[in-house]
This record gives C-alpha cells, structure tokens and sequence, in this order.
C-alpha cells in the first residue's frame, strides 16, 4: 500500500481492482480504518479501480497535530487523487466519510463523479456529545468509550448473531490512535456544512440508517433536500450500515453508479 505524503502527514492508500475505466473512492468512519469495506470489495473491484485510504490520525496514517477540519481532510483525498493522476472519482462515505464528500462536492467539484454520503450528517446542533467523548477519550483511552461507540454502531440483534464481526469492529475501534480521534472529534464538534451542500451539482444518493441514533434518518434527509436532485435510500441497519446490511448496501450502491 502506498503511503502518499499530504502536507506533512503520510496517508496510508490501498489501490485495488480494474486498472483501468471509472474509479471509485472509499472513505471510512471515525475510529475506523479502511478494513471496514471488506464486505464490498469483491464486488467493487470487478467494477471499478478501487481506492481505499486512513484518514489522517486513523490506521497507518500519520498522526500530525491538529488542528484538523473537513477541508483538510478533503485536501488530503485531492493529495491522493494528485499523487495517483487521477482525474476524478466517485465518492462513497461511512459518517465522517460523507462529511468529507459533502466538502469535495461543494469545493472540488470537477474531481467527483457521483456522491455516495451514507449515516452522515451536515451539521451537529450542539457540541456536548463530541465535548464528552473527547473528555472521555482523553482521561481513558479508547476503551472509556469502546462499548457505547459499538452500541451506536450496530443493532443489538447485528451484535448477537455476528459477535465476530462485531469484535474485530471494536477492536478497530480499540487500535485508532488516541490523539488522531480525539482532533477528528474537535472537528466534529464544530461541523456545519449547511451552505456547502446547495453548492453540489454531483449526482448524490443518501443512504440513511432506520435505527441509526448516531447520525438518523432526518439528518440524512437533511442532506437529501439540500443537494439539487438527491435521492435517498433506507436499509434497516444502525450506523455501520454498510457492514450491517452489505449485501443491501452494495447493491445500493453498484446501481446507483451504473444507473443512465
């Protein structure tokens, strides 16, 4: 895997699938790494050439200081695009993943062909959650939050019938760097893209969790009436959705892409 160097902090890219034709572009969740899209890479990389990347502070990437914002976690995907001499991608993002596209749809828009923002938001009304998340982390590591994280990502019923999806998942989340989660946490405590999302002329699907408490079904129809021509998509799952419902999400997705 390719580490590529962006502004300082060495990304850690996985390139994968056809060599050439459309490529697609995945971006994970906070405390997560780029594993969390195992469930739809056979099936991508028939389709599309395949790029997969840990943010900065997550996985093998580095951990610079913060502080860290959407804009610069969308420069750091344009750093990739540049070092790769790729033209244009389309975008498919797990909640700080669709953050990040809904910022690439608005400012880069001649880099992205379709949008895929999935268990996503636009905004955070009230910083409180993120404030304590930070407190938590900070005095207690990752494992003060791990179960409560694990709770909100995926239904009780997921986490009965796949414990062993469910804990290789906590111990991604157990593996992130503290400090890395702990800046992306002060960027989301300041998140609103309210005025970026009108700007995207991208042809965009939202996909929205039902029993998703971390970002819910009205955040994501938030997005959906905000962006010019957006469609949405439910599938019974929490937040994790595209780990929770694969099967689901791929399809989701691969017929959104290959849609006239």
């Amino acid at each position: 895997m390719p580490m590529i160097d962006a502004d300082g902090c060495l990304l850690n890219v996985s390139v994968e699938g056809r060599e050439s034709g459309p490529t697609i572009m995945l971006s994970n969740s906070l405390g997560t790494t780029l594993q969390m899209w195992e469930p739809q890479m056979a099936a991508l990389t028939k389709l599309y050439r395949v790029i997969r990347y840990d943010r900065r502070g997550h996985g093998k990437s580095g951990v610079p200081a913060g502080p860290y914002s959407m804009e610069r976690f969308g420069k750091d995907v344009l750093a990739i695009l540049d070092d790769l001499n790729i033209e244009k991608v389309h975008w498919c993002g797990v909640s700080m993943g669709g953050m990040v596209g809904q910022w690439l749809g608005a400012n880069a828009p001649e880099r992205v062909g379709k949008l895929i923002l999935a268990n996503t938001a636009c905004y955070y009304a009230d910083p409180t959650n993120w404030l304590n998340r930070i407190k938590a982390v900070s005095e207690g590591g990752l494992a003060a939050i791990a179960d409560t994280v694990i709770a909100a990502w995926l239904t009780a019923d997921f986490r009965e019938r796949e414990p062993q999806i469910t804990a290789r998942l906590k111990q991604m989340l157990l593996n992130s760097p503290a400090q890395g989660y702990i800046e992306c946490c002060k960027a989301l405590s300041t998140l609103d893209q309210r005025e970026l999302l009108p700007r995207i002329t991208a042809p965009t699907l939202v996909i929205a969790g039902r029993q998703d408490v971390a970002t819910p079904v009205e955040a994501g129809e938030l997005i959906r009436k905000s962006i010019p021509g957006a469609s949405m998509t439910l599938l019974d799952a929490a937040h994790i959705s595209n780990v929770e419902q694969s099967h689901s999400f791929t399809e989701a997705v691969v017929g959104f892409l290959t849609q006239r």
